[in-house]
């Protein structure tokens, strides 16, 4: 039996199809059980993004241009973002993953580096974690990042450490709220958020392999995140009067 694989290219228009159903349920749907299985769907994005930028950090023949694309594209998000999800515009009140992977792919430059003493590699993976404390997918973006580049090669490491780090820091602070009472179960968003162990599988049939290389397909993965958000945020305002 042929086993079933994915490309890089493949990985990526999963991940933005995911984002773009995910935000949309956000943004239009009532709180109900449509809304929780098109979310749960969306909870595929931010791992296979995390995933993609350890492999770009392994794959790309420029690592700082490649961090500064994500940082751009991290200021072209934000205003964008902020607006479709009515948050507030300071970044100090939140912003768009495109930063979380950004600090992801800088903690990952950071501890990779073994010019770099083992406690300022520590110190540098803390402080990429703090600066995208506001960010979308925070500073669990930055640990899948930085786990799966450091098991680059070990899908069995790489699975492990993603299950823990959500499990611990994604779905146990959901857990945390719950029982403190910053939660009620009425907006208590723990009921979608295990679709993330949903990438897993889709993980593990990653073949490795670029796919068909273009300038339309490498312009698209960092121009749609901007661009969706800009056609949401004015649906919105159509829809929603």
């Amino acid at each position: 039996m042929r086993r079933f694989h994915l490309n890089a290219n493949q990985l990526k228009i999963i991940a933005i199809a995911a984002m773009t159903i995910d935000h949309a349920a956000a943004i239009f749907l009532p709180h109900g059980l449509l809304k929780m299985i098109l979310r749960c769907i969306g909870r595929l994005a931010a791992p296979i993004m995390c995933y993609m930028i350890a492999e770009g950090y392994h794959h790309t023949s420029n690592r700082k241009s490649y961090l500064l694309r994500l940082i751009l594209f991290a200021l072209i998000s934000h205003v964008p973002f902020n607006l479709s999800m009515n948050f507030d515009l300071s970044p100090f009140v939140a912003t768009s993953v495109m930063w979380s992977l950004a600090m992801g792919l800088l903690a990952l430059m950071i501890v990779k580096d073994e010019k770099i003493h083992p406690l300022l590699r520590m110190g540098g993976l803390l402080l990429c974690c703090m600066l995208a404390y506001t960010a979308n997918w925070n500073y669990i973006a930055v640990l899948w990042v930085v786990f799966f580049g450091w098991f680059h090669g070990n899908k069995k490491m790489q699975m492990i450490s993603f299950a823990l780090i959500g499990l611990t820091f994604h779905l146990g602070q959901q857990f945390w709220s719950l029982l403190v009472g910053f939660r009620t179960v009425e907006n208590f968003k723990l009921w979608y958020q295990p679709g993330i162990f949903l990438a897993i599988p889709l993980l593990l049939s990653y073949d490795g392999t670029h796919g068909k290389k273009s300038k339309f397909m490498k312009h698209l993965f960092y121009w749609y995140y901007p661009v969706h958000m800009v056609i949401l945020h004015i649906l919105k305002l159509l829809l929603l009067k």
